[in-house]
């Protein structure tokens, strides 16, 4: 090691270098920057802002990645009326340790506190997911229909909407990302993990009131009432990050990021995770079940537009729409359709009638959501082009574990079940028609947004 020179720049208001020496300017680009662009050394970049809000100067050192050293620099920045001075000097390099540019043990603290873990390919596309907080439960549903989409397309980069195109890892790191659903703010850490990828962990930015109950421990023997909420408070968390850490294992294996593989063998890796997906829902499934039967269970009364939940739980599934040849025919962006639900119980809902019109439907064909109001109640379609329904199906349809036969298709038979209690909780229904050789037709009945100001319109 071998101590160097000094370096220096300026930063804007926006937290963006529009200055810098040779050495620093160099250091942004291998930090996957720009020059003018947002700092993309992370410890840097939360160093200035620190000082920025703070108003006075901070120094401190900074370590951070440079290809294939880890480099460690003492920062000074000073807050000025146009921007920031920055100031780096007495640094030193090093060959990276196991665990990148971050001090030994960041990772394993930061997975102390966050409260979602989503496991990244190298081109940072969606592998697995795992949440723990409840506000996080909506991002997390739409994850696991997305998976093999960009995890930044599932929240919202507000210091970094300016960037049209896929950003680089080091600018992601420690941005704050907006969640819907969830009123708290949060950042994003991300740690590399060589050629397999990237671990995504979601972070509270703050102290806040956490929106969900702890529960107590209880001193006294267990009772039959002391089941109850078992799976859901017990048994899903713990089993989750494992099922999840086998999924992204086989995935690495079944796309060849570890190195080259035989065809057999990816195939059988392919299997794994699928294998290892299905069980996951089942575990999901079994949570919402034990959730739903629950005594006293009553979702959230959230005012909510039916007509953009029917436009994001078609945008979730829309790859997999594409790859059947499907087209999803949702409201138009201007139509609104206000009604009360707990918004992720009620995007919840749609995503399963999507998954099933989807995977049932012919393919080449059209699913239909439609939404309309009287200003008493709200309802949503779903529409298909399938074979539909008879009226013993209809039946049967919503009974618990019911398959109508079918198996092989990655379903539970828990699904309908579920979506028809949490609607009857929310003050509504769920309804098919029996409609054979015309097509499934599911109506979801909500009580409408009387209150609301955004002008209730039929689509």
């Amino acid at each position: 090691m071998k101590a160097l020179d000094l370096a220096h720049g300026v930063s804007d208001p926006d937290d963006r270098l529009i200055d810098a020496s040779e050495v620093l300017a160099d250091w942004q680009r291998r930090c996957g920057g720009e020059l003018p662009g947002v700092i993309a050394i992370p410890a840097l970049l939360e160093l200035v802002r620190s000082a920025r809000r703070a108003g006075t100067p901070l120094a401190r050192t900074i370590t951070f990645l440079d290809e294939t050293r880890a480099l460690s620099t003492w920062a000074a920045v000073t807050p000025e009326a146009d921007g920031t001075r920055i100031e780096l000097s007495r640094w030193r390099t090093s060959a990276v340790e196991e665990g990148g540019a971050d001090a030994p043990g960041a990772a394993a603290l930061v997975r102390q506190i966050a409260e979602a873990q989503v496991l990244l390919d190298a081109e940072q596309r969606v592998v697995s997911v795992d949440a723990m907080a409840a506000d996080l439960a909506g991002m997390a549903a739409a994850m696991r229909e997305g998976i093999g989409r960009r995890w930044t397309e599932f929240v919202t980069l507000a210091e970094l909407e300016h960037h049209q195109s896929a950003l680089h890892w080091r600018l992601l790191d420690d941005a704050a990302v907006g969640i819907d659903g969830s009123v708290r703010p949060w950042r994003a850490r991300l740690f590399p993990m060589g050629d397999a990828g990237f671990e995504l962990l979601l972070v509270p930015d703050g102290i806040g009131i956490v929106p969900h109950e702890s529960v107590a421990p209880s001193p006294q023997a267990p009772d039959a009432a002391s089941w109850n909420g078992i799976i859901g408070r017990e048994l899903a968390p713990a089993l989750r990050q494992p099922i999840n850490r086998i999924i992204a294992n086989a995935e690495t294996i079944r796309t060849r990021l570890a190195g080259p593989l035989s065809d057999e063998y990816s195939t059988y890796a392919g299997d794994i995770a699928e294998a290892g997906r299905h069980l996951l829902g089942l575990i999901e499934d079994l949570a919402d079940l034990e959730a739903v039967e629950a005594e006293g269970f009553k979702p959230a009364p959230d005012r909510i537009d039916l007509a953009d939940c029917a436009r994001r739980a078609a945008g979730i599934l829309s790859v997999r729409a594409q790859e059947r040849a499907i087209r999803l025919a949702t409201p138009a962006e201007e139509a609104r359709t206000p009604a009360i639900g707990e918004f992720r119980r009620v995007l919840q809902i749609l995503i399963n009638l999507l998954n099933n019109a989807i995977r049932y439907t012919p393919g080449s064909s059209t699913v239909t959501l439609t939404c309309w109001t009287d200003g008493v109640r709200a309802w949503l379609c779903v529409a298909d082009e399938g074979q539909g329904l008879t009226q013993e199906q209809v039946d049967r349809l919503f009974a618990k574990f019911e398959r109508l036969g079918r198996s092989g298709d990655g379903g539970t038979g828990l699904g309908l079940y579920i979506s028809r209690r949490l609607a009857r909780a929310m003050g509504g229904d769920l309804s098919v028609e029996a409609t054979p050789g015309q097509g499934a037709r599911f109506v979801l009945e909500l009580p409408a947004d009387t209150n609301t100001e955004m002008g209730a319109s039929e689509i």
